[in-house]
């Protein structure tokens, strides 16, 4: 079975990306640079499979492959994915960051997720991979970014309630100086900016998936005001939450 489409980056012919299907607990793919798949490996396939009751990876890799996620996945989502892709084309990393998913009807599930640029022979970007994998307990935590698998437990469980650097200091075992420093080397944001990001991507899915007020959202997700929300969600959304909400109201 193939799962390559066209002139697809070098990644997708290499042993590397072979070895990943062996992963299932991992799902990969690479993108072009019109946000396109070109290859996903064998636990995306699977998992699509499940979600869209399609019954093998053949029939899976011919809904994928060529598709953009706007075919894939619902509109708020690949809007958000999509503002991901414009920011690894630009060269930028996103790094082990801590996603809940599922829809608030449902059971949550928490995942880490890393995206890369990918580049021609010359250097140039030509498409983003990435891969996602369960963020389970502390300690798996821990083995994707090593010393800070408590402190992100911390934020995972936590994330509605106010959060310092101290504490999450206090439980990476570490000087609140050497852990903010060593913190932005891992993340690419500060421990703070990483929180806020994680806030509203929660708040994003209860705006879609739940009638709860504004107020209640903002401080369910651990802000410290509806005023305070509004102004930090339009920020990364460009969207008001009122505004967000009648946009992708889900039918």
């Amino acid at each position: 079975m193939s799962r390559q489409a066209g002139a697809s980056p070098r990644m997708t012919s290499s042993h590397f990306a072979e070895l990943l299907d062996f992963l299932p607990d991992v799902l990969a793919w690479v993108k072009d640079r019109q946000g396109r798949y070109l290859w996903v490996n064998r636990a995306f396939l699977v998992q699509y499979s499940l979600d869209h009751q399609i019954e093998d990876e053949e029939g899976a890799a011919a809904s994928v492959i060529g598709k953009t996620d706007y075919d894939l996945s619902p509109a708020f989502l690949a809007d958000q994915f999509r503002l991901d892709d414009e920011q690894v084309l630009a060269g930028h990393r996103i790094v082990n960051r801590l996603e809940r998913l599922g829809d608030a009807r449902g059971a949550a599930v928490w995942n880490v997720t890393d995206k890369i640029p990918v580049a021609d022979a010359k250097g140039a970007i030509i498409g983003t991979a990435g891969i996602t994998r369960a963020g389970g307990a502390a300690s798996s935590l821990d083995a994707t970014a090593p010393g800070f698998g408590p402190a992100l437990a911390h934020m995972r469980g936590h994330f509605h309630q106010e959060i310092t650097n101290r504490q999450l200091a206090s439980l990476a075992n570490m000087s609140l100086r050497a852990f903010e420093r060593r913190f932005l080397a891992t993340f690419h944001l500060t421990p703070q900016r990483f929180l806020r990001k994680l806030r509203l991507r929660i708040a994003s899915r209860a705006l879609v998936y739940t009638d709860e007020s504004l107020s209640k959202i903002a401080l369910s997700c651990g802000f410290a005001d509806q005023s305070h929300f509004s102004r930090e969600f339009r920020r990364q959304f460009a969207r008001t939450p009122r505004d967000y909400r009648e946009h992708y109201r889900q039918p």
